[in-house]
């Protein structure tokens, strides 16, 4: 065996392991686009269920014309944010529909034919699964940043990452979800 030839074994097994880290790289910037479309897709349920729980409640309540004004006005501001690529600001706005998904609750105890009402009650609970979802739907985002950051700043990882920045080199901007919030869902439930 020549010293080309080995010359040329190394070179193809560097091309391999190259290859090889490159694509698990890929696959993981794609497991955090995936988790985030994810995120898009409760939050776009959120949205309908409030406005299904909102016209149901129509009769009950007048704080449901303010809600429906803010939730409107934060989902247009999010998707404004998403669309000029402002993940901050995005989150920023869906967390804050998240709190007033929150304070429906307490607006339900305040009126007890509307507790009664069980298209209500119903909307009631999947707004809290639409929440719990979210919630599960951004730690899975945040779990899968996580991983992939961590696997691009490994010794190995980290020189292929070098060489093909623009494609491997991704700054994601965390989800953030309180721990009193996670507690809060966990403990939520239907007072009939």
């Amino acid at each position: 065996m020549g010293l080309l030839t080995i010359i040329i074994i190394l070179i193809v097994l560097a091309f391999i392991w190259f290859v090889a880290i490159y694509n698990k790289l890929i696959q993981m910037i794609e497991a955090v686009n995936n988790n985030d479309k994810q995120i898009d897709i409760q939050l776009d349920r959120r949205f309908k269920v409030f406005e299904s729980l909102i016209n149901v409640v129509k009769n009950y309540m007048d704080y449901e014309k303010s809600t429906l004004k803010d939730v409107v006005a934060l989902r247009n501001q999010a998707q404004q944010a998403q669309a000029s690529g402002n993940p901050q600001q995005r989150m920023d706005a869906e967390n804050a529909i998240s709190k007033i998904a929150s304070n429906i609750n307490l607006v339900f105890e305040q009126y007890p034919d509307l507790k009664a009402n069980q298209n209500a009650l119903q909307l009631q609970e999947e707004i809290v699964n639409t929440e719990n979802k979210l919630a599960y739907a951004k730690q899975a985002f945040n779990d899968s940043i996580e991983r992939y950051n961590a696997t691009k700043k490994s010794f190995f990882q980290s020189m292929v990452v070098s060489m093909a920045p623009a494609k491997l080199d991704k700054n994601f901007v965390y989800w953030n979800l309180p721990a009193e919030k996670i507690a809060e869902q966990e403990a939520y439930t239907v007072k009939l």
